[in-house]
């Protein structure tokens, strides 16, 4: 069974992007998909950029740590909310800090706003960033427009058929992208 870090990106007070990593994270290990590991930016409290790991004389646990889960998962999923046309600085801090470990990692997105596009406008930098340090991004979305409508604090969609439909198709792309992923780079392994 693949494994899957969740990435909660944002840090703010009172945000509700979590809420989506909270349900994927439910969705994933109720239809024994994966198993799931959220990791929530707002718990790393990684400081301001620096200088990538690799290049660290000192690196912290925390960043360790969320290198070695980075490394270790099949794939990722990244649920975002969207400021003011961006992405929240604690996720490019993020994705800045590793290198290696985005090579080649297939990784979906899911945006998430208040507004009525559902954060869309967050897709175009956000994948030029992963793009820019050669992961895999996933040819799908889920973006979640009125967070506050859509899903509750505990992750639970307001209508379930239709998230779990709309899901079903996300996650199907992601698992699909980390099994060819695997299968490269086993066939890579036996040549």
């Amino acid at each position: 069974m693949p494994h899957i870090a969740i990435i909660s990106s944002s840090v703010r007070t009172g945000r509700k992007s979590h809420r989506v990593a909270l349900y994927f994270k439910n969705y994933l290990e109720t239809n024994h998909q994966a198993t799931v590991e959220i990791l929530d930016l707002a718990e790393y409290q990684f400081p301001l950029f620096e200088e990538r790991l690799k290049f660290q004389k000192k690196p912290s646990a925390a960043t360790l740590d969320f290198a070695k889960k980075i490394k270790a998962a099949d794939g990722v999923l990244i649920v975002t909310p969207e400021y003011n046309g961006g992405y929240p600085a604690s996720l490019k801090n993020a994705i800045d800090l590793l290198y290696d470990e985005w090579r080649r990692k297939p990784v979906a997105i899911s945006t998430v706003s208040d507004g009525p596009f559902g954060g869309m406008q967050v897709i175009t930098s956000l994948q030029y960033s992963l793009w820019k340090i050669r992961a895999w991004t996933v040819p799908a979305l889920f973006p979640v427009p009125k967070i506050n409508e859509a899903f509750d604090e505990k992750g639970i969609p307001s209508d379930p058929p239709a998230t779990d439909k709309r899901a079903a198709i996300f996650v199907n792309e992601l698992l699909w992208c980390v099994e060819a992923n695997k299968r490269m780079a086993d066939n890579k392994q036996t040549k």
